[in-house]
């Protein structure tokens, strides 16, 4: 059974920073090596978007919007993702969904529950 469990959500001042992190784990991740990692999120009443992927080779996609703010990584030994997010404006405040996904026949993603971040403005 595959879970990824997302932790380091909260509230947060307007300016301040979090990291979020992300462990994936599960029998598939041991016959196939985890592709990408990354982070989406998801505002009240709008869709979820993504905010920043990384593959396993390191590179990395970000959204406009969080360029210069957030940094990905990821640990490819221990299946694991962080989300450094610094300088946190009002419109960063949305559930913060973790993504892992595998390339077999075909792409198979995978979710974490997600982590609630609210600016406090």
């Amino acid at each position: 059974q595959v879970q990824l469990v997302e932790s380091g959500g909260g509230l947060v001042q307007p300016g301040g920073s979090l990291r979020l992190s992300c462990a994936a784990s599960g029998s598939i991740f041991k016959i196939y090596d985890i592709y990408g990692m990354g982070w989406y999120r998801q505002a009240p009443g709008k869709q979820r978007d993504l905010v920043a992927t990384i593959t396993r080779g390191g590179s990395t996609v970000y959204t406009d919007s969080v360029k210069g703010r957030f940094t990905i990584s990821r640990d490819n030994a221990k299946n694991t993702v962080a989300l450094q997010m610094n300088s946190l404006r009002p419109e960063d405040t949305a559930v913060y969904y973790c993504n892992a996904y595998v390339l077999a026949s075909n792409k198979y993603d995978y979710w974490g529950q997600g982590t609630q971040v609210t600016d406090t403005s």
